[in-house]
């Protein structure tokens, strides 16, 4: 878990895959939920396992010699994690192990990106080959494609047109340049709303006044705009919740628009495009403000981007007024978070897993530049302890690294092995626990389903969701890093 967490962290801030060696089945089910995250949350990533001998009398050199051999032999280790992965394969021979590795890379790399798994035995590890090489720019990932022209103006003219366009994202940021380029969009479109629903990249600085923040798949503008690009977001509205008005045009682009690791996924959208949102903010952008008839339609909007200003400071003050102590000295979420954000250096990198409390965090951090904001791109927990390692691994010794974690969610990122790992390798991280004293999720959960029942009427202890008495979680930490 903590290896492939670590190795998840340093692509995602890097966009350079990772390896991940570890020991044939059973070492593979002890990627847990990591594998879940690096696949949701598109990491590239190459898993390498070994596999047990298939030879038992010495026939090969590599045979069985120890009783676990026959323990770990099982009939397909890689459809334990094949489900996960871009492409899963065994070496069986030496003689094109280099293409095998390449050919798996160019899985990892290449859109939607995520995790590969490779195995091998152990007869096929000690084969004797000649030397050889290959052309590495051979092997280097699928190019993406653009939206075709006619689509361009179709969908800038449906920009400029629309009374209340609006943008859903969840993880384009990955791609700094992409932030760039939707920035440029949505300075040229005045009125144009941008809503993150996936949290896991900083996507569009919460400082624009564009920005409506991160909230999961439930937003009243979902419920008003008359044109919305969803791009780059598996879940952009959860339709028992919120959903577009009949009648809104939807534009869907993506990296994987049709989700094909997900059995049930649809939006109502009247197009759909395989494409590199960068390339798509800069192509839309570009078109409008080469064509006269469009700026001009655009320079009439100046009240409309007023108003999104004056609606922008409003809802910063709003998030202001809710990072403030309580009478009684005790504190929320925002307070805390607020401080953190105030005394931790401004380009300090934060890895999020906050569940519950997310929104809260992401409000008051207001994270405005690309690669400061990651958040876990599944629903596996205990990610970022290993994630805030490898990001700090891949950013250097002098940029500063927070964790922000509940307090359930870090019990599950194994700190014993997190915080050993930081003392022995010299990473040192920030890590803030934020200790509501149990697992949120499933009472949240369960009141959405049943508000009324008798689960909302029960206590963390009835519910088995407390964590009273809380453990010692800095103690934690302090005993596995040696003292």
């Amino acid at each position: 878990m903590v290896a492939l967490s670590m190795a998840d962290g340093y692509a995602r801030l890097t966009s350079k895959p990772q390896c991940v060696i570890v020991h044939v089945d059973v070492g593979t089910q002890g990627l847990g939920a990591a594998v879940h995250n690096a696949s949701c949350g598109r990491a590239p990533v190459l898993i390498f396992a070994g596999l047990s001998p298939y030879t038992c009398e010495g026939e090969y050199r590599g045979s069985r010699t120890e009783y676990i051999h026959w323990i770990q032999d099982v009939p397909d280790q890689k459809q334990i994690v094949s489900q996960y992965c871009r492409y899963s394969c065994e070496i069986k021979c030496g003689r094109n192990v280099k293409q095998m590795v390449g050919r798996a890379l160019q899985f990892a790399t290449s859109a939607p990106t995520g995790p590969v798994y490779l195995l091998g035995a152990r007869e096929v590890m000690e084969e004797d080959i000649e030397p050889y090489e290959l052309e590495q720019a051979h092997w280097g990932p699928v190019g993406q494609a653009a939206l075709p022209e006619d689509v361009v103006q179709e969908m800038a003219e449906a920009l400029v047109g629309a009374k209340e366009p609006l943008l859903i994202t969840g993880y384009c940021g990955r791609n700094h340049d992409a932030v760039t380029q939707l920035v440029k969009l949505a300075d040229t479109v005045r009125g144009l709303r941008v809503l993150d629903t996936g949290g896991s990249d900083m996507c569009f600085p919460a400082n624009h006044r564009s920005s409506l923040g991160l909230r999961y798949g439930i937003h009243e503008r979902i419920t008003t705009a008359d044109v919305i690009i969803v791009a780059d977001c598996d879940v952009p509205w959860i339709p028992t919740q919120c959903k577009p008005k009949p009648g809104t045009r939807i534009f869907h682009l993506d990296a994987d628009p049709l989700k094909q690791q997900m059995p049930v996924f649809y939006i109502p959208a009247e197009a759909r495009y395989k494409v590199d949102s960068s390339t798509a903010f800069k192509q839309l952008h570009t078109y409008i403000s080469s064509h006269a008839s469009l700026s001009e339609t655009l320079s009439a909007y100046q009240d409309r981007w007023d108003a999104l200003a004056q609606e922008h400071a409003d809802r910063m003050s709003t998030i202001r007024s809710l990072a403030q102590p309580g009478p009684d000295s005790t504190f929320n979420v925002s307070y805390l978070v607020s401080r953190i954000r105030h005394h931790v250096p401004a380009d300090t990198i934060f890895a999020i897993e906050a569940v519950t409390l997310t929104a809260f965090v992401a409000d008051q951090l207001s994270p405005s530049v690309p690669g400061t904001w990651l958040n876990c791109g599944g629903g596996g927990l205990g990610w970022s302890g290993g994630a805030a390692l490898g990001i700090k691994l891949a950013a250097g010794p002098t940029k500063f690294v927070c964790q922000i974690v509940g307090d359930g969610t870090f019990l599950f990122s194994v700190p014993g092995s997190v915080y050993w790992i930081s003392q022995r390798y010299n990473l040192p991280v920030l890590t803030i626990v934020l200790n509501n004293q149990g697992w949120n999720a499933p009472r949240r959960s369960l009141l959405l389903v049943h508000p009324e029942g008798e689960g909302s009427k029960a206590s963390n202890e009835d519910l088995n969701i407390s964590f009273v008495p809380s453990p010692d979680y800095a103690g934690v930490a302090k005993a596995s890093a040696g003292g």
